[in-house]
């Protein structure tokens, strides 16, 4: 299997689930200066960011809870947190990618362990 070079940019993240599969607008940030920037400094964010390669995150800095979904190299969940700002996430064995979007919204896509996401970038 090919490794997967992702570029800084915009795309669509697919979430399977019943009855239907959820599209959300991702913001893709491969370049260390994307993913330094991530979504600090933000008072709100619609959709999700994906940070790549990423295996842990921090929320120094930001102004929003957010929930973080950690991604293994076949972009399937292996842990969902929210965290308020100002914390140290712990790193995730065997996460190669970080999903980040505003606290809430994972659950009510239907992100959870254990769910293999699809990622397209935009063309």
């Amino acid at each position: 299997m090919a490794r997967r070079r992702w570029r800084d940019g915009r795309g669509v993240l697919r979430i399977p689930g019943e009855p239907r599969t959820v599209e959300v607008p991702l913001e893709i940030a491969a370049s260390y200066r994307a993913r330094t920037r991530g979504l600090l400094g933000r008072t709100c964010f619609d959709g999700a960011l994906l940070l790549s390669p990423a295996g842990s995150i921090h929320t120094f800095g930001m102004r929003i809870p957010i929930d973080v979904a950690y991604l293994d190299r076949h972009l399937t969940v292996r842990a969902v947190r929210t965290m308020r700002p100002g914390r140290l996430g712990l790193p995730r064995l065997r996460s190669r990618h970080v999903l980040e979007a505003e606290a809430g919204a994972m659950a009510g896509w239907g992100l959870r362990a254990g769910v293999r996401v699809e990622m397209a970038a935009a063309e």
